[in-house]
């Protein structure tokens, strides 16, 4: 009975092995790989807090820090002491049970893991300073001292700190609605920048012993809690910047009495801390519209940077919805200033600078900050602090509100190269522009570089644009980032990289997202629409924190234009533009078929065919044209058109056009992003005619797309790009017939 149970199933086990290889050897289906696909994979669910629209919910909430604080600068010794008390608004709906503090100075302290997390290697060439500093000299004392953390009662609060961030816990959890107020102490030594890097400290003049300073991320600062991630508590390695809270400043800043000073905010106590002559040359600045007026002279700051006074002075300062603080101060700085008009309001630019700066700062740097301000505001919102100050500091350029540093001075001799001339009033323009992202449309830049430094870096390509002196801008241009863009893909990665994965970071976070809102503005959308949606963007989220995906949905919702193509390439990929034209078949017009045209049915109309009599288009070259056969078309040499025209009515045969030549261009796409297809026709006369095809001509066939040109001239030359507006990195293949690239060498 088994041998029989055996013999019985073998063929069955045989069936069954055949019927599932069968199986096997079927087309399989495949996942949607469509890039015009909504982006419902990539983008958060939208909810009350943030909407489908890309606007803030019902729901939206965030929170508000305000601070008092006395600082104190100890300029011998380069040390500066605080104490501060922040009033803490918990408006969310959750109850929180701790506070997260950032401690930034950390990231320079003796137990930072910032060093420990990045690479290292042997270099064998050091200039005699970066030896001495990398391998002789002994760890200095950084990073803050908190020498308390009490409770509005002055009894001690408990914390715990992890590097760069401070965990307060709280022995009573705040309810929603409800405010705390709480104080810390604190002190540190001061960098010196030039040395040791970083994004603030001093710049030490050997000569005479002065110092200036550029004081930032100098106070425990409380860090944002949202509907997004709830605490972001991410660690501050030094590249990914800061997520902050809007709130109330209130700072009084102790330094030398022959300082002079300006800050984030308005000051208090101007007759306190200027002469009465000063005093009266900044109400003249208030009243000047057409170029700064000098408020501390080169002289007066050249007097006060041989004196090093034992004398204090205290300069107050008030600032209203801000989200940080940032000082300047110096014995060096000469300050002028200028008045600038937004529609109904006026606000102050101003420049610090110290000798050496001079002519170049004197002469340009205010009249960028006015410029900058007029100029964002007319593609933003009107600015709505009371000034922007432009700070000269070696070997920086970094932002704060109404407050930023900036490179770029003459040589010993006082001349200045256009090259120099040029990155200062790039960086002025820049960092005077990221008053507006991200100092007031609040974005994280500890998780998103590119939605301040990208957007920032296009607003500054408009900027300097506007200039009218045809400006040399670095980023925004498409032809710039073609390099990036085809370069070798393991150091490539989507702009929606978190800040520290980015390898190179600037082509990634400033450039690429700069040029691709200059082609959304210039090719794919238009300007009109591109700065309605961008404006509605920055008034939606100005003084609040926004995702990318609130720019994203912004961006469509109020232009009418998909867009998810464009964001799921450009910024979710690393794909790259390369658009080339595969191949090109000229036809002549003709009543004889060839032998594979004879029998052909035509389709007409959406359901029907249709037998002939027709009238043929067959392959062929335009040099063939003065052949018998082929020749260039002339309806009433062709019998068929000739007698269907005939019944046409005087003023239907008028708008009839006269086309001789008929051309089938296929253009193909070796490059995976998406992108219009700009043409440029070039015929045989010399004129050109220009054409635009939609990024959805790609939509069905993905890799290939063909258009006719039927024309009253015959066709010298194809091109696409003519202009270089995609960032296409492969223009060998962009022109028909196809060009040959001259050496380098020729």
């Amino acid at each position: 009975m088994r041998k029989i149970t055996l013999l019985v199933l073998f063929p069955v086990l045989v069936f069954a092995q055949e019927k599932a290889t069968t199986v096997t050897t079927k087309q399989v289906g495949r996942y949607d790989t469509n890039k015009f696909s909504q982006m419902y994979d990539l983008l958060a669910t939208p909810n009350m807090f943030r909407t489908a629209s890309g606007a803030p919910g019902p729901a939206y909430y965030q929170q508000q820090a305000d601070y008092k604080m006395d600082v104190e600068l100890d300029d011998k010794n380069s040390k500066l002491m605080g104490a501060e008390t922040i009033t803490y608004t918990n408006n969310s709906p959750d109850v929180l049970e701790y506070l997260w503090v950032q401690l930034d100075q950390n990231q320079a302290a003796k137990d930072s893991e910032t060093p420990l997390a990045e690479s290292d290697r042997l270099e064998q060439t050091f200039p005699a300073n970066n030896f001495t500093n990398k391998f002789l000299k002994q760890d200095l004392e950084r990073g803050f001292n908190i020498e308390y953390v009490k409770d509005a009662k002055g009894a001690p609060l408990s914390y715990t700190i992890n590097h760069t961030m401070m965990r307060i816990n709280l022995v009573t959890p705040m309810k929603p609605g409800t405010s705390m107020t709480f104080s810390i102490k604190w002190w540190y030594n001061i960098n010196n920048y030039q040395l040791e890097g970083g994004r603030s400290g001093y710049e030490l003049f050997e000569k005479e012993g002065n110092k200036l300073y550029v004081i930032a991320q100098f106070y425990p600062r409380m860090a944002v809690y949202n509907d997004v991630e709830g605490w972001q508590n991410m660690q501050f390695w030094g590249g990914g910047e800061f997520a902050l809270p809007f709130g109330n400043f209130d700072v009084n800043i102790t330094v030398p009495a022959d300082h002079v000073m300006e800050a984030t905010g308005e000051l208090t106590n101007r007759a306190e801390v200027f002469t009465a002559a000063q005093v009266k040359r900044y109400e003249q600045a208030q009243k000047s519209f057409d170029k700064p007026v000098v408020i501390v002279t080169q002289e007066e700051a050249e007097a006060a940077e041989k004196g090093f006074a034992t004398k204090k002075k205290t300069w107050k300062f008030s600032a209203k919805n801000v989200r940080d603080f940032g000082i300047a101060t110096s014995r060096k700085f000469i300050y002028d200033a200028m008045a600038v008009k937004l529609n109904d309001k006026v606000v102050m630019a101003a420049s610090v600078y110290p000798k050496e700066a001079n002519p170049l700062w004197g002469e340009t740097s205010t009249m960028m900050v006015a410029h900058t301000l007029k100029s964002y505001s007319s593609h933003t919102f009107d600015y709505p602090y009371p000034k922007a100050v432009s700070v000269s500091a070696a070997d920086q350029g970094m932002e704060y509100p109404m407050i930023c540093w900036n490179f770029g001075r003459p040589d010993e001799n006082g001349v200045t190269s256009e090259q120099i001339k040029n990155g200062m009033i790039g960086v002025v323009i820049h960092e005077v522009g990221h008053n507006f992202f991200p100092m007031i449309v609040n974005s994280d830049e500890r998780q998103w570089t590119w939605m301040d430094e990208g957007l920032n870096s296009f607003m500054e390509f408009m900027a300097e644009d506007e200039l009218g002196t045809n400006f040399p801008s670095r980023r925004g241009p498409a032809k710039n980032i073609v390099p990036y863009m085809s370069g070798d893909q393991k150091y490539l990665e989507p702009i929606m990289s978190n800040s520290e994965g980015i390898i190179q970071f600037g082509n990634n976070a400033y450039g690429k997202p700069a040029t691709g809102l200059n082609i959304l503005r210039e090719t794919i959308m238009g300007r009109e629409l591109f700065d309605y949606a961008f404006k509605t963007y920055a008034n939606r989220w100005k003084f609040k924190h926004p995702t990318p995906e609130d720019f994203f949905r912004t961006m469509e919702d109020a232009s009418g234009v998909d867009l998810d193509w464009f964001f799921r390439g450009w910024f979710y990929s690393t794909d790259f533009v390369d658009i080339g034209i595969s191949n090109v078949k000229q036809y002549y017009v003709t009543e004889t078929p060839t032998a594979a045209l004879k029998n052909a049915k035509v389709r007409r109309g959406r359901f029907g065919v249709e037998s002939g009599p027709f009238v043929y288009l067959v392959e062929g070259d335009n040099a063939e044209l003065n052949s018998k056969d082929k020749k260039a078309l002339k309806i009433e040499e062709v019998k068929l058109l000739s007698d269907y025209v005939s019944t046409l009515t005087a003023e239907e045969k008028g708008s009839l056009k006269s086309p001789k030549y008929f051309y089938e261009v296929e253009f193909n796409k070796p490059g995976g992003m998406i992108m219009p297809i700009l043409v440029e026709l070039t015929y045989e006369d010399g004129t050109t005619e220009n054409f635009k095809y939609p990024a959805q001509i790609w939509r069905k066939a993905n890799e290939t797309a063909k258009k006719v040109y039927a024309t009253e001239k015959a066709i010298k030359k194809i091109q696409i790009d003519p202009k270089l507006e995609t960032a296409d990195i492969d223009v060998t293949n962009n022109t028909w017939p196809k060009e040959e690239t001259k050496s380098k060498f020729d």
